[in-house]
């Protein structure tokens, strides 16, 4: 999947054949947002569009925009995978969270 990124929306694109244009779709909100475009100039220019209309319309409204994420995340590991963490983060001269934040941008670039 590529992803393009404006004022702190992603969106999921994705091409078309039948249509024969990418079609695109804000990421990580529950309201469905979407675009699309001939060409990824337009594909772009219609992203930063329909964020700023979802901007406007929210504010419009009287409704907070959903934020993508809120940049938390909680997950559950085993404690054997805690400790290991734990101890490759110190001998690194990291916290846990900049380890784990480390690994997993390396880990998202792939």
């Amino acid at each position: 999947m590529n992803t393009m990124t404006y004022k702190g929306y992603a969106a999921s694109i994705e091409y078309s054949d039948a249509d024969e244009c990418f079609i695109g779709h804000i990421a990580g909100i529950k309201d469905r947002v979407g675009f699309y475009g001939e060409s990824v100039v337009e594909l772009k220019e219609a992203f930063h569009e329909v964020v700023e209309d979802y901007l406007e319309t929210c504010t419009a409204v009287g409704k907070e925009p959903q934020k993508p994420y809120s940049g938390r995340l909680m997950l559950r590991i085993s404690p054997e995978l805690h400790a290991t963490i734990a101890t490759a983060a110190e001998v690194s001269g990291q916290s846990i969270n900049q380890w784990i934040f480390r690994a997993l941008s390396q880990a998202s670039r792939t």
